[in-house]
């Protein structure tokens, strides 16, 4: 077995996979994901609607619908797999206390009835055992980190902007000072300035919490800003793992490299690409390479499986950098 090195790796992540049972067959949504997160990183995790992101965050957090129809695999937090803890353990050791996460939509994700305050309170009480006047001081201090002026904490979502919201949200996740928090789209439905003022307020936290993040999100731009690291998903699996200077520069994998280039540019000439085809369905999907079909690049070793293969500290799935 991999020996895990706490001194470096936060997150460590081996064949994890996530399917689900729908009336049409087996939903391959998370299909052996291998990849790692360094302590103090944030690593953005990109690709097509579909892809199996969203579900990625959650067989991490273990926030699983009723209709699982398989979830093996190993997550390994700080050298310990996490994947054989109860469920109850799972929820009283690790989820929030030590991952939280950052819902797609912020006003979805809080309660409207409950004051902003209470429910960034609430999971310290629940977590780390505090009083609620205790709680109360700690969501005053996480508000003054994330730019949340202190008389908001008697106010409710409804009151609040979008941004604000947004902010609030990240406290939530931020409160219990986690190891690790998973952003899903964080910025979307946002407008430019917002997106900046939420990725520049990430960024700080980062530095000064040494907090680790996994972005998910289809905004490749605004990821830069925060990116170290790159994974590329697509039809639920990780077929690239790039630093974010060497991925934005040189993509390794024709997906990527497709991805990339139909990304507008401030600066440079040529026209935009765009990828032929539809991504194939999770339901059923092809043997061999999953992005053969769509790849210009396509030869016949595409049709076995390719493994993730390491060049120096990238990792790239695909036949050609064999």
């Amino acid at each position: 077995m991999e020996t895990i090195d706490n001194n470096t790796q936060l997150l460590q992540i081996r064949d994890l996979k996530l399917h689900f049972r729908t009336q049409r067959g087996v939903v391959q949504a998370v299909d052996g994901v291998n990849f790692d997160l360094p302590r103090n990183r944030a690593v953005v995790v990109i690709g097509e609607s579909g892809c199996g992101k969203s579900s990625l965050a959650k067989s991490i957090l273990r926030l699983l619908p009723r209709n699982v129809h398989s979830y093996t695999g190993e997550v390994n937090l700080n050298g310990q797999n996490i994947m054989a803890l109860s469920d109850e353990r799972f929820r009283k050791e690790i989820r929030w206390s030590k991952i939280s996460m950052v819902p797609q939509a912020a006003m979805n994700a809080l309660n409207p009835v409950m004051r902003i305050g209470d429910q960034v309170a609430e999971p310290v009480m629940l977590h780390l055992g505090l009083t609620k006047q205790e709680a109360l001081q700690s969501a005053l201090r996480m508000f003054a980190m994330v730019g949340i002026p202190a008389d908001f904490l008697h106010r409710y979502a409804f009151e609040l902007s979008g941004g604000m919201r947004q902010r609030a949200a990240i406290a939530m996740a931020l409160v219990t000072l986690p190891d690790l928090v998973i952003l899903d789209e964080p910025t979307s439905a946002l407008d430019v300035l917002t997106q900046a003022n939420i990725m520049n307020l990430l960024k700080r936290v980062k530095n000064e919490l040494e907090t680790s993040f996994i972005l998910i999100t289809h905004d490749i731009a605004t990821s830069s800003e925060l990116a170290d690291d790159v994974a590329v998903m697509y039809a639920g699996q990780i077929v690239e793992v790039n630093n974010a200077a060497s991925f934005f520069n040189e993509p390794l994998h024709p997906y990527s490299k497709k991805l990339m280039a139909s990304v507008p540019k401030l600066r440079g000439k040529g026209e935009l690409d765009f990828i032929v085809g539809q991504p194939p369905s999770l339901l059923n999907p092809p043997t061999g390479c999953r992005f053969a079909d769509r790849c210009p690049a396509r030869f016949e070793r595409c049709s076995e499986e390719p493994p993730l293969i390491s060049i120096g500290e990238q990792k790239v799935k695909c036949w050609l950098h064999v």
